[in-house]
């Protein structure tokens, strides 16, 4: 419980601003919904964003203590301000022409209309998110250092195609290019462009995380600097936040138009989130469930398409969270059944992979 004793605390705070801003608008009432509604978000967001956790611990597992608490500290600062609060509010600013306290008194006093500001640019985000996204799920499933192989001879057939270094930014190109027939001509531009600096963020994040490595084995201060953690992969972990949280932004104007809720709810996903990652990185669970990694990055892979296609299609949040949920418990099924056959053979998890 120790792993979640912050989040227990930033939920009981959360809760009762949530309740607070209710009661100032709708006496008890209204902080008695306010307050369901909070803890409604909350659950969506974490139910959203548990692959989102796994992948962060594959991440976070080299990682020192320092790194993880800079994760947990800067890391949900940005989370919960920068991504579901802020980023959203620049959005709107930019569509709108306006300053970032109009928007806010925009977001305050005419959440319908701020919705409808957010909402409209969608697709945008959406393809920014989207290729983001893709490219986490490509390049692990064209790593063709993948010890265990989920889908057998398939999938270690997929990964043989990591040889070729661009396949993956060459798929999601195609993808974006053929996404773009989901859009009116009018977007087709700004959401091609969007694609495209989804893209050139997770590769620039990439070299830049090869650079620091290079960095470190040179024996320089930056190297140093990240020997036990790395920046890049602070700078990746957030860029992969941020395509998350976005979708669950979106998906909280379905339940309540009011931004202080929603950031107070996702505020509660995120730290949960932020949590459940440590605890999977320090009680080691990615090596007891040897499929989970590959369960969350599937789940991330339908998530990247769903993005795609809500750019013309409206995809219920449920539909999303029970993709996840459902990739992350075959996972875990084919993950226990490993172990079984594992044990009962009595070989070495190197010796069982290569005769399965």
């Amino acid at each position: 419980m120790k792993h979640f004793r912050v989040s227990f605390i930033v939920t009981a705070l959360c809760l009762l601003g949530s309740a607070w801003w209710g009661y100032e608008h709708a006496g008890v009432a209204g902080a008695l919904t306010a307050m369901g509604i909070a803890a409604i978000l909350a659950v969506m967001e974490v139910s959203l964003s548990f692959d989102n956790a796994v992948v962060n611990a594959s991440v976070l597992k080299t990682w020192d203590a320092f790194w993880k608490k800079l994760f947990l500290g800067v890391g949900i600062i940005i989370a919960v301000f920068g991504m579901r609060l802020l980023f959203p509010l620049v959005i709107v600013a930019v569509a709108a022409d306006l300053g970032l306290m109009d928007v806010w008194n925009m977001a305050l006093q005419d959440p319908k209309q701020y919705s409808m500001h957010l909402t409209n640019h969608h697709a945008e985000v959406a393809a920014f998110g989207g290729m983001f996204l893709l490219l986490v799920f490509l390049n692990f499933l064209f790593d063709e250092e993948k010890e265990h192989h989920w889908l057998g001879h398939f999938e270690a057939k997929l990964g043989s195609l990591g040889k070729v270094s661009s396949i993956a930014v060459m798929i999601s190109i195609g993808a974006l290019m053929a996404s773009l027939s989901l859009v009116p001509e009018a977007q087709k531009m700004v959401v091609l462009i969007s694609g495209l600096w989804g893209i050139l963020i997770y590769v620039g994040v990439d070299v830049l995380s090869n650079l620091l490595e290079k960095s470190e084995e040179g024996g320089g201060d930056v190297g140093e600097m990240v020997k036990r953690g790395g920046i890049g992969g602070f700078l990746y972990l957030e860029v992969l936040d941020a395509s998350f949280s976005f979708d669950g932004v979106i998906g909280a104007f379905a339940i309540t138009n009011d931004v202080v809720i929603i950031m107070l709810g996702l505020a509660i996903g995120a730290m949960f989130v932020r949590s459940l990652t440590v605890y999977l990185v320090e009680k080691g669970t990615l090596d007891q469930f040897v499929y989970l990694e590959h369960g969350a990055h599937y789940a991330i892979g339908i998530l990247a398409l769903i993005m795609l296609a809500s750019m013309k299609f409206h995809v219920p949040e449920l539909v999303t969270g029970l993709a996840g949920v459902a990739f992350i418990g075959a996972s875990v099924w084919s993950s226990i059944r490993y172990r079984k056959k594992q044990e009962a053979l009595g070989v070495g998890s190197k010796e069982f992979a290569h005769a399965e």
